[in-house]
């Protein structure tokens, strides 16, 4: 075991944050979605002849990919720049590299998805664009043979941790920024949208081949998972975001420390402070430490050396292109930046923190005070949408179909979940 004598500085951790900062407007894509078998629409185990392991082997041998692997078992694929992986219930998350246009970002989903449907069809897979598997429940979705997951499933102590583990789908979006001062309005302003845009792309309903009575469960799932590791990153703060982020992770409870291919069970006995200022079973804390806690916090907009913003339901792909293009018009676009902070600056942090624990339930329908999500998101749209057509090439037609389900008070789950029942009702 390798043993590190110099302690981790505050300022190596700042680093990461600064070197982030970049002239870049570019947008990255983690797109998840569920297997499911075409026959009945349960899950997809990573075990077995006809399994997700076999699929990603057979995979990487048609399209040249290279395997990723934990204690030799495969648990994801690599081309350059792009991968293929599985989260913990064997949700099949592809993760691009950030392009500047969305027609870019299409044409790589679309090649990798067309090499991929013969598999599929041969395997009698369907990798569903839902946010929540709407059979199978986590008692029978085995985890896949990923060790950290093993230990974040024994740890996790929210009602709906497994849920969230083994069941939901999602997106993010990650966006860049150009400065300290440029990453926290982008940050404040995606936390203030998160429960506006979790009511926009709710696709989530049917869980366990129920109706569950909320429009996006897998939100449901998120909010009762972990309370220190989930929700808001920082409390909107006007300092320096950059400080508040660390001081946010740093105050986590760790769940385990790898070294190598050696991992160090911790289950929340010290938080990344103490581990900084006292080490852990004779070792110091390294700047991959952190980076690897970090992506153990989970909230729904999360700061790396650029902005993840996590907060969706999988949907399908058009929506998903929406999405992407809902946050280049407002993000990139500093008057399209401004008229969004303007029109969300009515809303504190305590309302937008209570306001996200009904958007599950009642979706677009949600009121705050006394507006409703579907208006402040058809506010939200339309800042997007007229910057988009005049600064952005006109990347406005991304942004049509989800302006289009918007202005009819619905979303994507609306119109996916009548197709869900008829499966679910044959199970």
């Amino acid at each position: 075991m390798n043993y590190c004598k110099e302690k981790l500085k505050r300022d190596e951790i700042r680093e990461i944050f600064q070197a982030g900062c970049k002239t870049d407007t570019k947008l990255g894509l983690e797109y998840e979605r569920i297997p499911v078998s075409c026959k009945d629409y349960r899950n997809i185990s990573y075990y077995g002849e006809w399994g997700i392991c076999e699929l990603l082997s057979d995979f990487a041998r048609v399209d040249n990919w290279d395997y990723i692997l934990d204690d030799l078992n495969i648990i994801g694929l690599k081309k350059l720049h792009n991968t293929i992986t599985i989260e913990p219930g064997c949700q099949f998350e592809i993760s691009l590299e950030p392009k500047q246009y969305i027609k870019d970002i299409k044409s790589e989903i679309d090649r990798i998805n067309n090499e991929l449907l013969p598999l599929l069809k041969r395997y009698e897979i369907k990798l569903l664009n839902y946010g929540v598997s709407p059979v199978s429940t986590y008692r029978f979705i085995p985890l896949n043979p990923k060790r950290r997951y093993r230990l974040m499933a024994n740890y996790l102590g929210g009602i709906l941790s497994d849920v969230m583990m083994r069941e939901t789908a999602g997106i993010q979006v990650c966006i860049d920024y150009k400065d300290e001062e440029d990453a926290l309005r982008k940050f404040n302003l995606a936390n203030k949208m998160s429960p506006f845009i979790t009511g926009m792309f709710a696709n989530s309903k049917i869980r366990g081949g129920v109706d569950t009575g909320y429009e996006s469960f897998r939100a449901l799932a998120w909010l009762n998972t972990d309370n220190e590791r989930c929700g808001f990153g920082t409390k909107l703060t006007n300092d320096s975001l950059f400080d508040s982020y660390i001081d946010f992770i740093l105050e986590i409870p760790m769940i385990f420390i790898q070294r190598g291919d050696k991992i160090i069970d911790v289950s929340g006995k010290i938080n990344f402070k103490q581990y900084m200022e006292c080490g852990y079973e004779g070792l110091n804390a390294t700047i991959e430490d952190f980076k690897l806690h970090s992506n153990l916090a989970f909230p729904d907009v999360r700061l790396n050396s650029f902005i993840e913003i996590r907060n969706h339901d999988s949907v399908p792909e058009k929506y998903i292109y929406s999405a992407l293009a809902l946050y280049k018009g407002i993000m990139y676009d500093v008057s399209a930046l401004e008229s969004a902070e303007e029109l969300l600056e009515r809303f504190g942090y305590e309302e937008i923190s209570e306001f996200r624990y009904r958007v599950p339930r009642e979706g677009l329908k949600t009121r705050l005070g006394h507006y409703k999500v579907r208006d402040i998101a058809k506010e939200l749209v339309e800042i997007a949408y007229y910057s988009l057509r005049e600064k952005f090439d006109k990347e406005d037609e991304y942004l049509l179909p989800i302006k289009e389900l918007i202005k009819q008070g619905l979303t994507p789950g609306d119109l996916i979940t009548p197709i869900i029942q008829i499966h679910t009702k044959q199970v």
